[in-house]
C-alpha cells in the first residue's frame, strides 16, 4: 500500500502553528480567502508558486467532502 505525503502541516516553528499546506510555509486559510475573494485558483498558485495545484485541489476536495457530511459528522 502506497503512504500518502500529508497535505497539511502544523508545526509551532512554521507561521506560530497556523496550518500550512506541506512542505511550505503558506497557510491553507490563505487558499480559502482568495478562493472567497473571487479570486481563481490559478491565481492563487500563481502567488504561492511553492503550493502545488495537486496539494491544492485535494485540501479543497476534503473540505468538500467534510462539508457534505453535515453537522452530525462534526
Amino acid at each position: 500500500m502506497k503512504r500518502q505525503r500529508p497535505l497539511i502541516n502544523i508545526d509551532p516553528d512554521i507561521q506560530g502553528g497556523t496550518p500550512c499546506f506541506a512542505g511550505t510555509r503558506v497557510p491553507v486559510k490563505s487558499l480559502f480567502d482568495y478562493l472567497a475573494r473571487g479570486r481563481s485558483l490559478d491565481y492563487f498558485l500563481e502567488q504561492f508558486p511553492s503550493v502545488k495545484r495537486q496539494q491544492a485541489t485535494a485540501v479543497l476536495e476534503r473540505a468538500e467532502k467534510l462539508i457534505s457530511r453535515g453537522p452530525a459528522a462534526a
